[in-house]
């Protein structure tokens, strides 16, 4: 699909997106047919190379990026010649002075759930911990009641909702987290609801079994005995649904320890669940280490992440999957360490932790402000970690995160005028439109971005 200089495409595009101020491509050669960064996530100073193209354009046909370059060589090789009506089929979006990015990855949400926990905030301003709300029967357990007592639709209904929010702050791929059940039943119903807003909803979700969550109350005080039933009962009814990709376990002082990780990672991995683990989000326990152990996929949290379990990471090449959207939800000041595990070496990408507790945000946007202004990313690398490296944590390396030939046309035009103003946009949405696989499903048409696509 590649086409060479001078050379004019055989057919037409569906859609052109022309004069983008900066296209930040993710890719060393978007140009190319393929991956050209197939070879993993951007790490170290790559991370602050986003192939930045000055008045940047996309053809798209058939959902499939077609080209991408300068505005003028773009439409010089559609088949009209350096027009913008390349055909009456042909939409044009117009992006000058505005920025266009891949499609935001957001790699840790727990998406499916009932019920609300804003009263927890009430109790964290007047001084309660996580692990004491946690202690409480609140957090996790409190979620657990609601959705346990949820029908099938209506947890769909409530994804279909969430994921709507989040395709128009320019969320086009996002992981999804069962672990509010904590039995067969529910954890199957989550897995479902997931599998089936993502059939009739733009936004593609990636599914991850996480029924090690917490320790649910038929089971209290008697962790081994739930371990045993997640090992004999559980696992081998989410690998015969077919829809969990990941096995995911809360690794943390008062949940579960690093010896109960291990153990639910590795009967994951019998049952084809690739290895996630929450690692060392409030206490430095050793996630981290396990992680690179088990060549996890990624480690994620890891705001009490020990030196040696980032230079383990690095090592084994470990995705970190910060959420600093947590620690400002749980006003702490303990911030993931980002700028040293890119010194590092470590992939580092971001996410939400969207959840109905402890990070209440669908926003990537906002994610990307609070990974400049508390974590010292620079724009260029939290784009990089929010869309190419995240797009690796969940294993879509090869589809998504990045504007290439060959590649799902998924981007989005942001109402800035460069990369380095949108940290800046501090509580407002910079995004204005989405493409999702060729198709524009968040439209600035009007004024604002507004929805405009079809739920099947």
């Amino acid at each position: 699909m590649h086409v060479a200089a001078g050379q004019v495409r055989e057919q037409p595009s569906d859609l052109l997106l022309i004069h983008a101020a900066e296209l930040a491509t993710c890719c060393s050669s978007p140009r190319c047919d393929g991956c050209s960064d197939g070879d993993g996530p951007r790490r170290g100073a790559a991370m602050g190379d986003i192939g930045i193209i000055r008045d940047g354009a996309i053809a798209v046909r058939s959902g499939v990026i077609v080209d991408v370059g300068n505005t003028q060589d773009v439409l010089a090789r559609e088949p009209s010649g350096n027009s913008v009506g390349a055909s009456d089929a042909t939409q044009v979006i117009d992006a000058s002075g505005r920025t266009v990015l891949p499609g935001f990855v957001d790699a840790h949400t727990h998406l499916v759930f009932a019920g609300e926990r804003y009263r927890e905030h009430v109790m964290r301003l007047g001084g309660a911990k996580y692990l004491d709300i946690l202690a409480a029967g609140g957090g996790i357990l409190s979620t657990l009641t609601s959705t346990r007592s949820a029908s099938l639709s209506a947890l769909v209904a409530g994804a279909m909702k969430r994921l709507d929010i989040m395709l128009l702050h320019g969320t086009t791929t996002v992981e999804a987290k069962s672990g509010y059940g904590l039995d067969i039943d529910t954890e199957l119903r989550q897995l479902e609801a997931a599998e089936r807003a993502s059939q009739a909803h733009p936004v593609d979700v990636v599914s991850t079994f996480m029924g090690a969550h917490a320790l649910p109350p038929e089971f209290t005080g008697d962790p081994q005995g739930y371990l045993d039933f997640l090992e004999s009962a559980v696992l081998p009814a989410v690998e015969n649904q077919g829809i969990a990709e990941f096995c995911d376990v809360f690794c943390e002082e008062g949940v579960f320890s690093v010896e109960q990780s291990r153990r639910v990672l590795l009967a994951g991995m019998k049952h084809g669940l690739r290895p996630k683990i929450h690692a060392d989000e409030i206490f430095p326990i050793g996630g981290a280490e396990l992680a690179s152990e088990l060549a996890a996929v990624s480690a994620d949290h890891l705001a009490a992440a020990s030196q040696e379990g980032i230079h383990s990471m690095a090592r084994a090449g470990v995705a970190a999957v910060l959420l600093p959207a947590t620690m400002f939800t749980l006003m702490s000041e303990a911030y993931a360490d980002a700028r040293g595990m890119i010194d590092a070496g470590v992939a580092v990408a971001l996410a939400t932790d969207f959840n109905p507790g402890t990070s209440p945000t669908m926003s990537m946007p906002f994610v990307i402000t609070l990974a400049c202004l508390q974590m010292k990313m620079t724009p260029a690398e939290a784009v990089c970690a929010a869309t190419l490296n995240a797009a690796w944590a969940i294993g879509r390396g090869d589809r998504a995160g990045a504007i290439q030939v060959g590649r799902d046309a998924d981007f989005i035009v942001c109402d800035v005028p460069a990369v380095d103003a949108l940290p800046f946009s501090v509580g407002v949405n910079p995004v204005r439109d989405v493409v999702k696989r060729g198709a524009h499903v968040v439209t600035s048409v009007g004024g604002g971005g507004r929805l405009c696509h079809s739920r099947i």
